[in-house]
């Protein structure tokens, strides 16, 4: 009896996480990547779906939040993050591009796009 009483709550409360209303669900972030990125936009995208899952590339920068310009140099890769408008706020430096999609996802999930 009280696993079905359990179950009937866990039931309950999965119907009610999907009828949120879609405002108080978050919208994913849209990236665009700059022209100058020479990171290629796979492996962009396959560490921000492991590390970003509220983030997605955009190939429009005008429905864009942030751009991100990606540079691999030999000793590790450089992230720069611009804001809508151009305004820079955010660069790391790290040897595998794993921990630079993460430093930028952290960025991103702590500072909300205006």
């Amino acid at each position: 009896m009280k696993s079905l009483r359990l179950s009937s709550i866990v039931l309950l409360l999965s119907f009610a996480a999907c009828a949120l209303p879609a405002s108080a669900q978050k919208a994913p972030v849209k990236i665009f990547m700059s022209p100058r990125s020479n990171v290629p936009l796979a492996d962009i995208v396959k560490n921000l779906n492991d590390k970003c899952s509220n983030a997605t590339i955009v190939t429009d920068s005008m429905k864009s939040d942030y751009m991100l310009e990606a540079v691999g140099w030999p000793n590790g890769y450089k992230f720069v993050l611009f804001r809508k408008g151009g305004q820079v706020v955010y660069a790391t430096s790290t040897a595998w591009l794993s921990n630079s999609v993460k430093d930028v996802c952290k960025y991103i999930n702590t500072h909300p796009a205006q």
